[in-house]
């Protein structure tokens, strides 16, 4: 493909930067040194990457007709719609294994089912564990969610935390994940609790950094494991949704 020329004023010392770059084997020119990290940034501030965490037992909600289509139709019209390129389908099997299939057929991203046997969707996400080397969502499978995922992605990528949890708010907050918030910090997570101290709870969606998966030895449930942890290590952001939501599971 034919390249264009143009001209930019750079700062002088970043141009420093970008000569010291040129090493004459891999980056061989001013030019290709500023074209491959430019690229390079751009990658690293896009997310190109979804799973799904499906539950074996949850295919026939997977299936489910939900505003003209199934629930998981839905689910990756979602996500396309939000650059995503790529989506990780982790779930069990079941005698409804081949419809899934069939369901994920002909859509504008590429789907991969993986079959794993888990004791919890911390355990599922494991299996992903040196395939996903840049940031990712995560979402449940029995979860419906149409929101700016893309506002979402700009908080977690310009900020340092590991996780970026999608929060609501519910009347009855006792049958969600409940977190307290400082700031945009999720300081403390408890999944279900018997007494909730906010009305602010977990959307089901979240965003990684790949360095996630460092925390997952002995962690089964993402809620009752790891969000816990990641609040008090201050390493869990939130953000609201603000947006259409909807839960199929137990």
């Amino acid at each position: 493909m034919p390249k264009s020329k143009v001209a930019i004023a750079m700062d002088g010392s970043l141009l420093r930067i970008i000569d010291s770059k040129v090493d004459g084997s891999v980056i061989r020119s001013r030019s290709q040194a500023i074209e491959f990290y430019l690229r390079k940034g751009l990658r690293e501030s896009s997310l190109e990457s979804a799973v799904l965490l499906l539950k074996g037992e949850h295919h026939s909600l997977a299936l489910k007709p939900f505003k003209g289509e199934s629930l998981l139709r839905q689910q990756l019209s979602f996500f396309a719609a939000n650059g995503i390129k790529a989506v990780y389908i982790v779930t069990q099997h079941s005698k409804k294994i081949n419809l899934l299939l069939l369901e994920t057929g002909n859509v504008s991203l590429k789907v991969e089912i993986i079959e794993k046997e888990a004791k919890g969707n911390a355990d599922a996400l494991s299996a992903l564990q040196g395939r996903l080397k840049e940031n990712f969502v995560a979402m449940s499978g029995d979860t419906y969610n149409n929101f700016d995922l893309l506002a979402m992605a700009k908080k977690h990528l310009s900020g340092d935390k590991l996780a970026t949890m999608g929060l609501m708010t519910a009347d009855k907050p006792s049958a969600y994940g409940n977190a307290i918030l400082d700031g945009d910090l999720i300081v403390d997570f408890q999944e279900k609790p018997r007494s909730m101290s906010s009305h602010v709870v977990n959307a089901g969606i979240y965003i990684f950094k790949p360095e996630i998966f460092e925390l997952f030895a002995g962690a089964h449930s993402l809620e009752r494991d790891l969000f816990p942890k990641l609040a008090g290590l201050k390493q869990l952001a939130g953000f609201f949704t603000h947006g259409e939501y909807a839960h199929f599971g137990e």
